[in-house]
């Protein structure tokens, strides 16, 4: 997609793991929870419905292998998953680890988390781990599809 261009916001916000078959795979830089982003690559999409039937699908196992990493690599109490949009109209979606620690539970973690960002060797390490899962993930599904 020559022309995706991501929104601002998000740029600032995040940081870049790995492109997906479909999607940017972001991490918010927010220390304080393990927080994923998927952004498809698709121009104007500000609403899931608007994907075509073959992008939703897309996204949905995105959502799904997101989930798995943040489960695997963190092992919260429970996976939320969000696509508001409010604030940013381009189509993204949260995938966002909770626990029930964390200082916003039970409640959405939007505006009730400490703000502050990765220090450069934990962005380095988290980074790093997200993008282990997901090699793995894809050499798992190569070797399945050899047998």
């Amino acid at each position: 997609m020559p022309d995706f261009t991501l929104h601002k916001q998000l740029e600032a916000d995040s940081i870049l793991v790995l492109d997906l078959p479909l999607s940017q795979l972001r991490l918010q830089n927010q220390k304080a929870i393990p927080w994923l982003i998927l952004v498809p690559r698709r121009t104007e999409i500000k609403e899931i419905f608007e994907l075509s039937a073959a992008d939703r699908a897309a996204l949905m196992e995105e959502i799904v292998q997101a989930s798995q990493a943040l489960t695997e690599l963190y092992a919260p109490d429970k996976i939320n998953v969000a696509a508001l949009g409010n604030m940013v109209p381009q189509l993204h979606v949260h995938v966002i680890a909770r626990f029930t620690q964390d200082t916003a539970w039970p409640n959405p973690v939007w505006g009730k988390l400490d703000t502050a960002p990765y220090e450069l060797g934990a962005l380095v390490e988290v980074k790093r781990r997200l993008q282990d899962f997901f090699s793995q993930k894809a050499d798992r599904q190569i070797a399945g599809t050899r047998s």
